[in-house]
């Protein structure tokens, strides 16, 4: 990780990490189970039994679709924040550290008829935009925010448990308001599952049916399968998608595993033989009430009636577009690039939206004076970086070392976020975040340059452009969307 946001390895699946499966279409898929299946009291329990949380800055469809984050978190507890047992936890081959990196990340748009879904996959390392950070890979807004919050409210001398609550509120909006940025779709819903509850899940229906073109063995997530069909149970199913060693395409690779599985499951939740025992359906109710999170504004059951005519194959995962598969920060901290108005374009696309993404108001850079400091320990990038923004028309102002707390993350410093100066600055250095400063005055504006800063004026910027492609990128377009319910599983590499 770079300076900006910590973040563990992005190393997929080795004996101790975590790489959870995007599974919660397939729990809400599980609820509508239910719901057919099952008396609505009996569904009232169920759901009285999800754990339900608040004030997360949710958007209230208002265009009619439901847009939900689906996000699988590394977590050895369940959702009521019990432990795991040692036998659950040597089942999942989890270490001692505790994580909250989101290491699944699925927008998931369903239309105001309930007919069908799209479910749109973010990789991890994505290199983005992160409230209050920063440039940073995806999987860590939730984890940095978290901590970051964390640190002051202990500060504040409250209690372990609302520390714990706090901070963890804190850094699910951070990761709400980071994917909506990024795909430009306000969230409407937050879902999350821990790990336990893909492996739950998979037993529930008997085991899940696979298939692979080559023959795999590969340590580090434990995946060594044989080529062809064959079922895999919660463990091995586990390791099935946390490989990303030995895959062409790494974690994109690894996506479509988890799609594919994802897929598969769904339309065994919905078979005939799971709607026709009792004993399974008990199983699905137990793995949804235990492991699964939603936001306490979701009327759960109207939901659910909405969803009752989804079939398997009404539901169809996609994978947003890279600009570089192979992509490297400043500091060297291995990335995936994304471009965000082609992201925004393709997620529109695929709803039935038009793109509007967001353009600072035209801004006359002669009416803006900006001063340009350097924390980023490379001699000489305050005033490359301020001979750059001059070459654009903006005023120079002072140019020198940053005096300041130790910056981790570059940024654009204003009177007012809102600043349309501020904006036209930051769009110009490569999309930096912008911060309320309040030593800043109207029409002057601040450049803090950390380590991770890779815009004009750096080194960096003559091996990539500022949308995160280069003469050497390695772009990746979406991959064919897969469809649940098909006649039977689809076979990956």
């Amino acid at each position: 990780m770079s300076g900006s946001v910590p973040s563990r390895s992005s190393g997929a699946g080795g004996p101790g990490t975590f790489g959870p499966v995007q599974i919660i279409v397939a729990m809400l898929a599980a609820l509508v189970v239910v719901v057919t299946g099952f008396a609505w009291h009996s569904v009232d329990a169920l759901i009285s039994n999800i754990e339900r949380i608040g004030d997360l800055g949710l958007g209230g469809t208002r265009d009619g679709a439901v847009d939900i984050l689906l996000v699988g978190v590394d977590s050895r507890t369940d959702a009521h924040g019990n432990a795991l047992t040692q036998a659950e936890r040597a089942m999942l081959h989890a270490g001692d550290e505790v994580g909250t990196n989101t290491d699944t990340i699925v927008l998931v748009r369903v239309p105001n008829d309930g007919r069908s879904a799209t479910a749109i996959s973010l990789p991890r390392d994505s290199y983005v935009d992160i409230p209050g950070f920063g440039k940073g890979k995806i999987n860590s807004a939730y984890g940095a925010t978290k901590e970051a919050e964390r640190l002051k409210l202990v500060d504040k001398g409250l209690s372990d448990a609302e520390v714990e609550k706090q901070s963890t509120k804190a850094g699910r909006k951070a990761l709400i308001t980071t994917v909506a940025n990024l795909t430009g779709i306000t969230v409407d819903h937050y879902a999350e599952v821990s790990l336990l509850g893909f492996v739950l899940l998979t037993e529930a229906v008997g085991g899940v049916d696979v298939c692979l073109n080559n023959p795999v063995d590969e340590w580090m997530s434990g995946a060594d399968f044989p080529a062809g069909r064959q079922k895999l149970d919660g463990p091995q199913a586990l390791s099935f998608v946390r490989q990303r060693h030995d895959l062409e395409r790494g974690d994109l690779d690894r996506i479509v595993r988890q799609q594919v599985f994802m897929a598969q499951l769904v339309g065994q939740v919905l078979s005939a033989k799971t709607l026709a025992s009792p004993a399974r359906l008990s199983q699905l109710s137990e793995a949804v009430g235990r492991t699964v999170v939603l936001d306490e504004d979701w009327d759960v059951l109207t939901f659910l009636q909405q969803l009752k005519d989804l079939s398997g194959g009404q539901v169809k995962f996609e994978t947003i577009p890279v600009a570089d598969l192979n992509g490297t920060t400043g500091d060297g901290e291995s990335v995936v690039r994304v471009d965000p108005k082609s992201v925004k374009s393709y997620v529109a696309s695929l709803v039935g939206e038009s793109s509007a993404e967001s353009e600072p108001p035209p801004v006359n850079p002669n009416g803006v004076t900006v001063s340009v400091f350097n924390a980023s320990g490379i001699a000489g990038l305050a005033g490359k970086v301020s001979q750059a923004l001059s070459a654009k028309g903006f005023r120079e102002g002072t140019v020198s070392n940053y005096s300041g707390r130790s910056a981790t993350s570059s940024r654009v410093l204003a009177a007012d976020t809102s600043d349309p100066g501020a904006k036209a600055v930051a769009q110009t250095l490569g999309g930096l975040t912008v911060v309320e400063d309040e030593t800043m005055s109207s029409g002057s504006v601040g450049v803090v340059l950390a380590s991770d800063y890779s815009g004009p004026g750096s080194a960096a910027s003559s091996m990539f452009d500022l949308s995160g492609t280069s003469s050497s990128a390695t772009p990746v377009p979406p991959a064919p969307p897969i469809d649940a319910g098909q006649n039977g599983p689809k076979c990956v590499n």
